[in-house]
């Protein structure tokens, strides 16, 4: 097939110009007040700190695929994976893969790009449209020795098809929306919808100088004026950058210290900040965000999330460190990226336990009497115990930055890994914990940790609304645990909870207060106005975003003027945000939700067909679209819309879910029931499939199978509410008083709720004692 015209760059800067551009700038600074000017204009006063950075990781993060920078193996090598056989191959200085298509079939694509550079690399290849896609099959680069130089799959064990979002051709490999941001200065991702086509662009190929400073027009100005002698035009402690990511100050330690402090103020967080735009879970909001807008205004930033994160904040799948960093002492000591690691070349600023040496003194924490193994062992290196490494892509090991203290107590009631036993794989988490309590005695194990908490309400413990609570009134605890805990509320908000997230949305840290409208969405419509309606005016963008949808679904008359007037000028930025994610399902479904609210139905049709068209596996635009046909009274049409989905996602609960409350509504209850225990099957910690299951068992007479399904429910989630009602209520109906009075003690403890309290006075004035036998 012919290859399209691949991106072009706007921009490109050669030594010999230097001078002309340098010129050039120093004339007109006006007019380029936020151009980009390229490394080479930046190598040529800052020589020692481009030759760093020069071969480094940033550097190679993206190439032009010539013979130089491809390092894998085209020479008509095979790589066979569920039946297809890719072939790599060169002809003429270009390089090609033949592989599976969209349509299934092989064709040749030729590779665009070099992605990254050890221990692997990715190579894009070109769909029409301007689409750059990530290929699956990566290539090996470390030594044969360590075994490397060898194709291999990034999935291996899944079966991974044309139809598959993880397909080389797929939304999740998509570089202009997925990749291309941090791997490219300046990226613009030029999506243009109404022609489905990406026009992206950048002002350098790799991560260059100004990825990290910002555009260094006005930089090369304030030079040009230092260097003739005249007041810089931009005369500020900044040199005409938007941020200062120098570090101000210095560490000491302070006599009889073992641990170095910082001689001036914390930083103000730019250089955490502009790191963190990419060594962060995100989604962006918006290209071409100043400098120095703060990160949580330019990047919806993920939290410490079940399936990314264990309970106790470690990394689990492939996060990147600032969530990590976020949690660790060091980042609330002042500590930044640039203490550990230098920002140009990306090495670390010293070998070994050298690096920590710098703050930790070595006498005290670099010996056998703090880290209870030999000198030089591998035990006895500062990151074995502080900071665990986990290996993603299949060879690339990263390092957990939380720099947390070993807790192997915490593995024997959290589940959660320790550094112990990930080197002693031959002892158990109780052997581990035991020689813990053997150094630093028995208290150390009994120190309460805000995983506790978050381990509660992700599991709906009983004790999952007031462990919440702790970790969000606790200062100590990091501000994105803090937040998490907050997200993790909703379920369990009362009476008790309730003042913990009203001062959450005062918060100083923007993640608690985006947390926090978010979790509003639960309250009932005068609280949540109250508790959200506020952060509507927030000084952070992610924060608006989340009070405005909450707010979405409060009646328009139930609105203040100045509320009104708010939810407007948030719902254009609402817009403006999938506007610019436009090439994504989620985006369009987003719209159609808001069009859904606006009354335009037709509209609202579009959005989730466009939505369905990009992502035909995009669950929530089916599950919308029915919603709509619901609401305009055609039942028949959501059915079939919900049919259709499960074709393309027979396993996905949520369709069978919904397809089961299109039946119940069409009195097709047996039908509904398959349903709904298809459901159950396929997501039995949703709680809520559990409790519809069971209403619905319960309609068509089945009480015993209703009870069967509750019970089972609480003992897996024994937090929530509405399966505990149910299960009192039916279990009362059963002549069950024993199990009732459980029901409603569990019920007591879990809320907190005065009426709780009178329904278990009640069944104990019956008599009820233990439960019954089941």
């Amino acid at each position: 097939m012919s290859s399209p015209t691949p991106p072009q760059p706007r921009r490109r800067a050669s030594l010999r110009l230097l001078g002309l551009l340098v010129l050039l700038f120093a004339a007109n600074a006006k007019a380029q007040d936020v151009a980009y000017v390229g490394e080479p204009v930046c190598a040529g006063c800052h020589a020692a700190e481009a030759a760093l950075w020069k071969g480094s990781h940033h550097d190679l993060a993206m190439q032009e695929a010539t013979p130089r920078t491809v390092l894998g193996r085209f020479d008509g090598a095979r790589f066979t994976k569920d039946g297809v056989t890719t072939t790599f191959s060169q002809r003429d200085g270009r390089f090609s893969v033949r592989t599976d298509g969209p349509d299934g079939a092989l064709h040749d694509y030729r590779v665009a790009y070099t992605f990254g550079v050890a221990p692997l690399q990715q190579y894009l290849l070109e769909l029409p449209q301007g689409r750059l896609q990530a290929l699956g099959i990566a290539w090996d680069s470390r030594p044969a020795a360590a075994g490397g130089q060898r194709w291999f799959d990034l999935y291996p064990g899944e079966h991974i098809d044309r139809r598959d979002v993880l397909h080389w051709s797929g939304p999740m490999q998509n570089w202009n929306f997925m990749c291309a941001e941090c791997h490219s200065t300046d990226l613009r991702k030029g999506y243009q919808a109404a022609e489905d086509r990406f026009d992206t662009t950048w002002a350098a190929l790799n991560v260059s100088c100004e990825a990290c400073h910002g555009p260094g027009a006005r930089h090369v100005q304030w030079a040009a004026d230092a260097k003739a002698g005249r007041t810089p035009a931009a005369a500020d402690s900044r040199r005409g950058f938007a941020i200062e990511l120098a570090e101000r100050g210095t560490w000491q330690v302070a006599p009889g210290a073992s641990i170095a402090h910082r001689t001036d103020a914390a930083p103000a967080g730019a250089q955490i900040d502009t790191c963190g735009r990419c060594h962060s879970r995100h989604a962006q909001l918006a290209e071409g965000e100043p400098a120095a807008a703060p990160l949580t205004d330019a990047r919806q930033l993920a939290l410490l999330d079940a399936g990314r994160f264990h309970a106790d904040g470690q990394i689990l799948d492939e996060v990147y460190e600032y969530a990590s960093f976020r949690q660790s002492r060091m980042f609330h000591a002042g500590v930044t990226c640039s203490n550990c690691h230098d920002p140009h070349s990306l090495q670390l600023r010293a070998p070994g336990n050298a690096v920590c040496a710098q703050c930790h003194v070595p006498a005290v924490f670099d010996g056998p009497q703090h880290t209870h193994h030999a000198a030089a062992s591998a035990g006895a290196q500062c990151v074995a115990c502080h900071m665990i490494e986990r290996t993603y892509m299949q060879i690339d090991a990263r390092r957990d930055h939380s720099l947390r203290v070993p807790r192997p107590d915490l593995s024997l009631t959290l589940g959660t890994p320790n550094a112990c036993n990930d080197c002693h794989r031959d002892q158990s988490p109780q052997w581990a914990a035991d020689r813990v309590a053997q150094w630093y005695g028995p208290r150390r194990r009994q120190t309460w940790h805000y995983g506790q908490s978050l381990q509660a309400g992700r599991t709906a413990r009983p004790d999952a609304e007031l462990q919440l609570i702790r970790a969000i009134q606790d200062a100590s605890v990091p501000a994105i645990a803090r937040a998490t805990a907050v997200s993790l509320l909703a379920p369990y908000l009362g009476p008790r909870s309730l003042p913990a997230l009203q001062a959450a949305t005062r918060d100083s840290d923007p993640l608690v207060r985006r947390a926090a409208a978010e979790t509003a969405d639960a309250l009932d419509t005068s609280a949540r106005l109250a508790t959200a309606a506020p952060l509507l005016d927030d000084p952070i963008l992610t924060v608006r975003l989340a009070a405005f949808t909450t707010l979405l679904e409060v009646p328009s008359n139930a609105l203040s003027p100045a509320q009104a007037a708010a939810m407007a000028r948030v719902a254009e930025q609402y817009r403006a945000v999938q506007r610019f994610n436009a090439d994504r399902a989620e985006s369009w479904s987003n719209l159609g939700i808001l069009a859904m609210h606006d009354g335009e139905a037709a509209a609202a049709r579009s959005d989730f067909d466009t939505a369905i068209r990009l992502q035909p596996s995009f669950v929530p635009a089916y599950v919308n679209l029915a919603d709509l046909e619901r609401g305009q009274g055609d039942e028949a049409a959501a059915e079939a819309t919900l049919r259709r989905a499960l074709v393309a996602n027979p396993d996905a609960a949520a369709l069978h879910h919904a397809l089961a409350l299109s039946l119940v509504r069409q009195q097709r209850r047996d039908e509904a029931v398959a349903a709904l225990r298809r459901a159950v099957e396929l997501a039995p910690d949703e709680s809520r499939y559990a409790y519809v299951l069971a209403v619905a068992l319960h309609d068509t007479g089945d009480a015993p199978g209703a009870l069967a399904v509750l019970r089972r429910a609480t003992a897996a989630r024994p937090a929530e509410r509405d399966v505990l009602m149910a299960l009192l209520q039916y279990s009362a109906e059963a002549g069950d008083d024993a199990g009732a009075l459980a029901a409603a003690r569990m019920l007591r403890q879990v809320s907190g709720d005065p009426r709780a309290d009178q329904l278990v006075a009640q069944f104990e004035a019956r008599g009820a004692a233990t439960p019954s036998p089941r």
